[in-house]
């Protein structure tokens, strides 16, 4: 089992930059593939980013590209969401996500794939 926890959210103008974190508990954490979503007020939650247990491949929504970056360190434990020309519609709770693969460079989409969730924290963008 793991736990995740982020931190990093905040309050940030538009066209600003956030780097939010996720630290999972545990010795195995380069044994699951990693994502993130998000949820705005009033709608569904939806898939942000999704990295492999290896680091090596990734997926975005079209809507980030460009702008948002996912990154992992499997010694420390924890993955990354570098957030840059932020915009009011990326204002959401963004909450990381793990599954557990024997696969090094499959990326998952679903929520549904994904075992254990964190609390989610919370971003911002004022226009």
């Amino acid at each position: 089992q793991v736990q995740l926890v982020e931190s990093g959210g905040g309050l940030v103008q538009a066209g600003g930059s956030l780097r939010v974190s996720c630290a999972a508990s545990g010795r195995t954490f380069s044994s699951y593939a990693m994502g993130w979503f998000r949820q705005a007020p009033g709608k569904e939650r939806e898939f942000v980013v999704g990295i492999s247990r290896s680091g090596e491949k990734t997926r975005y929504v079209d809507s980030v590209k460009g702008r948002l970056t996912i990154s992992r360190d499997n010694a420390k434990n924890t993955v990354y969401l570098q957030m840059n020309s932020l915009k009011p519609e990326d204002t959401a709770v963004y909450y990381c996500a793990a599954h557990r693969t024997y696969f090094s460079n499959s990326v998952y989409y679903s929520a549904g794939d994904y075992d254990y969730w964190g609390q989610g924290t919370q971003v911002t963008v004022s226009s």
